[in-house]
């Protein structure tokens, strides 16, 4: 594994980019640029990293086979994946990939005519417990899959002291970001990529969002703090995913076929245990093991992270597929289609409100190839 990134951004979520990166052998870092001269100097000397001040210099000076990691706010993704795109560099971007889907698809024809790759986070789709479960799948472990409850509930979030959360470089935790763009838009994609990443395309959402707690951090009126989708596939199961910052903290997963459940309870830990609970009859009675078998994988599978706050996944995973695919003349499979897809969905569950009713998708992808030690 060799090749170069650069960062353009060093708010909160770098130092979890560089934390991984720290655990890539072969993985460095051309140059980093921010726009708040403070906060760049800050995170370079922390990491002992070159810094460039100047935006058009910073993207003037990357090599031909960099991947430039887009990690600004949100609301700056867009301009800024436009810019580095059409100066004809490689970009993977911190979700989402834009904020409005027509912006999105721009993106993405930009990429197919520049002839450069294009990918957005989440990563942990290439992760060791998303493939052990899809791997799972494959095998048929639970029978033929039926229906999936995920949940990606964050907690009573506005009553937790997030004005003290730094990351280790110091940078505080962008709160307000977080509020204004909403816990959808920020976290679905790490359920969504697994679900998308197994079974391809999702043809219909029926979901409903709404913000239920309205005045976070005097703020006034953000985003949807609370959604619930219901996911129809082409070619899977029916799909049930919640996401919010009000209800009680749970990450998991649960997967029910016809002969038992897959679970995987912790979706921030590439390392999480999936389990299989077989299913029968005692006596007169329904029931599924409470002594679910763990499913596991031949080691080695990828290097890992330490947990970190609330996670313990390697950011890095995702630049590194692109960086392979790169080296080894291949589709990624972490591809612009996938990027699309994922984000026309997750903005179809944000923006759902009360009336949105039934929502067929338009665009499509693909299952990901499985990493090659989950086959």
């Amino acid at each position: 594994m060799t090749g170069q990134v650069a960062l353009l951004g060093c708010g909160f979520v770098a130092d979890l980019y560089l934390r991984s990166l720290q655990a890539m052998a072969g993985l460095t870092v051309h140059s980093v640029h921010d726009r708040d001269a403070a906060r760049l100097s800050r995170f370079c000397a922390h990491w002992q990293l070159r810094a460039e001040p100047d935006l058009q210099a910073f993207i003037n000076a990357l090599p031909a086979d960099c991947i430039v990691l887009n990690l600004t706010n949100p609301a700056e993704h867009y301009a800024l994946n436009r810019r580095l795109l059409e100066a004809g560099h490689h970009v993977y971007c911190e979700k989402p990939l834009a904020m409005e889907i027509e912006q999105a698809r721009a993106l993405h024809a930009l990429a197919a005519e520049r002839g450069v790759m294009l990918a957005s986070a989440p990563c942990s789709v290439l992760g060791e417990a998303a493939q052990t479960l899809g791997h799972a799948l494959r095998e048929g472990t639970a029978g033929t899959p039926r229906a999936i409850y995920a949940e990606l509930d964050d907690g009573f979030i506005p009553q937790a002291p997030y004005q003290g959360w730094t990351s280790e470089s110091g940078a505080p935790w962008p709160y307000e970001d977080e509020f204004r763009v909403g816990c959808t838009l920020e976290h679905a994609g790490y359920y969504l990529t697994w679900l998308i990443g197994w079974f391809g395309t999702v043809r219909k959402v029926v979901a409903a969002s709404a913000e239920v707690l309205p005045d976070k951090a005097g703020l006034g009126p953000t985003a949807p703090d609370l959604s619930v989708a219901t996911l129809f596939f082409e070619n899977g199961p029916v799909t049930r995913l919640t996401c919010s910052i009000v209800a009680s903290h749970g990450h998991g997963i649960r997967i029910f076929g016809d002969r038992g459940v897959l679970s995987c309870e912790a979706s921030w830990d590439n390392a999480a245990k999936v389990k299989f609970a077989k299913r029968g009859t005692l006596r007169r009675r329904l029931v599924e093991s409470p002594f679910p078998r763990r499913i596991r994988l031949k080691q080695p599978t990828h290097p890992k992270v330490k947990r970190w706050g609330a996670a313990a996944m390697n950011f890095m995973l995702g630049p590194a597929e692109m960086l392979d695919a790169l080296r080894e003349n291949r589709p990624c499979r972490l591809s612009a289609e996938f990027a699309l897809h994922l984000t026309e969905v997750t903005l179809a569950i944000q923006n759902a409100g009360e009336d949105a009713g039934a929502q067929a998708m338009t665009t499509r992808c693909a299952p990901l190839e499985p990493m090659p030690w989950a086959r």
